[in-house]
């Protein structure tokens, strides 16, 4: 090869002769891929657990040289909002390592939960990681049920050993200063004082945020430490997003320390916060990933990646700096419609397509050049609100994850058609995984809403949505 594939992260050779199989890779991420492709030259059965047939399978001689175009192929799993076993965060990883994703993104603290174990701040997990009761929406009815759950350090440590070894970093996200509900639960000293501190029960975004100050910050440092010292990530996400400042100004603490750096607006107490940790992780080889809103503040480091989930425009601006991972919510927000259709079971809104997701270009041609060549990749995301069990998580991720994957792999996929071709051929090997996705004429009846609470509530208004996101990318 005149350009190295193996020597790409990621990228592979595959030499098949009579009788002799070669892998050359640059790591084991390449080895995986190759594994991969040549599982996929085999019949969908062998996707299965069960044995080979008497003689095995054979495969046709030849040569399979590629590459990613893209070195950030992501997936981001809410499991705050909606607690999800370890055992399904693991078979999750085998799904995503069988698309040649390479990123797993835990969100795993929100409003409705705290999701990993503290040996130091202990009532993180034992207060923060459980709720009396869920309402699906904030005008939902009260469900009465206990809700929870968390992550020892050593099951951290288990799944990102097991997601290393598939070629799959995992990025744990605590969502800072925002969306701290279950964090003050646990520790209220850390948010406004005289304010009522609950882990929420509605599965909505919450108003909530803790002090941007410096014990707050070293308390967080002490946090981070112990899930670095399990996972070994080189990223850790920060969050940054829908952060209330609405009561740091007439708080004295705050004041006080903003009147120290000189500062005159709470969003440059935002900015700072977020760099003090980034300063923090940077100390220890890691580094930070943030929302686009903590790009906007100025909380992001020299090499902080930002993800851009809020419209085209901001992460067009934040890559003119930074590195940049596209997350935005159409057409990348799995936990949307995938269809118009009315029996589709109740979500965030929609729809967001498959053929949506095809079209999706991580690095939009009209940009300059410079700032294409800052897109590391992208992602899809799945909020979970309204996904209270893993059927669900499949039929809301797969297949629109296959038209990602062949995006972030492949550069584009230009032949739609083609493409769903292909597509119907691999949802037999997911039939093999035994992976309930949504059907690509429509759910199937046990998927489908029905006439009780997971009735779809309304058609989805994607189009205001989009515009909505838009027009608060382009605030200063």
């Amino acid at each position: 090869m005149s350009d190295r594939d193996d020597h790409v992260p990621g990228g592979y050779e595959v030499e098949i002769s009579e009788g002799r199989l070669d892998v050359r890779a640059g790591g084991v991420e390449g080895v995986v891929n190759a594994l991969t492709t040549l599982r996929q030259l085999l019949p969908a059965n062998a996707w299965r657990r069960g044995a080979a047939p008497e003689g095995g399978w054979s495969v046709p001689c030849g040569i399979v040289a590629d590459r990613p175009a893209y070195a950030w192929r992501g997936a981001m799993l809410d499991v705050a909002r909606h607690f999800f076993p370890k055992r399904t965060v693991l078979r999750y990883i085998d799904l995503l390592a069988a698309h040649r994703f390479n990123r797993l993104h835990l969100h795993l603290a929100d409003d409705q939960g705290w999701r990993v174990e503290s040996r130091r701040h202990p009532r993180l997990h034992r207060v923060g990681s459980w709720r009396p009761s869920t309402r699906l929406g904030p005008d939902g009815v009260a469900d009465g049920t206990p809700h929870g759950g968390h992550y020892t350090l050593d099951d951290l440590a288990e799944m990102a050993a097991y997601a290393r070894s598939r070629g799959i970093e995992i990025v744990p996200e605590i969502d800072v200063p925002g969306h701290t509900s279950a964090l003050r639960a646990a520790y209220p000293e850390l948010g406004e004082p005289g304010r009522d501190q609950a882990v929420l029960d509605t599965v909505w975004a919450g108003g909530s945020s803790i002090s941007p100050t410096r014990p707050v910050v070293a308390f967080l440092q002490e946090v981070l430490e112990e899930i670095l010292d399990a996972t070994r990530a080189p990223y850790v996400h920060l969050g940054g997003d829908e952060c209330d400042m609405s009561w740091w100004a007439s708080d004295p603490v705050i004041a006080a320390e903003m009147a120290e750096h000189g500062y005159t607006d709470v969003k440059q107490m935002h900015g700072h916060f977020l760099r003090s940790l980034g300063g923090f992780l940077a100390g220890l080889g890691v580094r930070m990933v943030v929302w686009d809103e903590a790009f906007v503040t100025g909380g992001v480091l020299d090499d902080t990646i930002v993800m851009a989930w809020r419209g085209h425009r901001v992460a067009e601006r934040a890559a003119a700096s930074h590195d940049v991972v596209r997350t935005p919510l159409f057409p990348t927000y799995f936990n949307f419609d995938q269809s118009g259709l009315p029996q589709e079971r109740r979500s965030e809104g929609g729809p967001i397509t498959l053929g949506d997701v095809a079209a999706f270009s991580p690095a939009p041609g009209e940009w300059p050049a410079e700032r294409r060549a800052r897109v590391l990749g992208g992602q899809f995301q799945i909020w979970t609100e309204w996904v209270p069990a893993e059927r669900h998580l499949d039929y809301l991720a797969f297949p629109r994850a296959c038209a990602l994957a062949e995006v972030l792999w492949s550069g584009e996929i230009l032949d739609l058609p083609e493409f769903e071709a292909r597509l119907a051929g691999h949802l037999e090997r997911l039939d093999a995984l035994g992976v309930e996705y949504r059907p690509l004429d429509g759910p199937h009846p046990w998927q489908a809403g029905g006439t009780g609470v997971w009735r779809r509530a309304q058609s989805g208004r994607i189009e205001e949505t989009r515009k909505w996101v838009e027009s608060i990318s382009h605030e200063p």
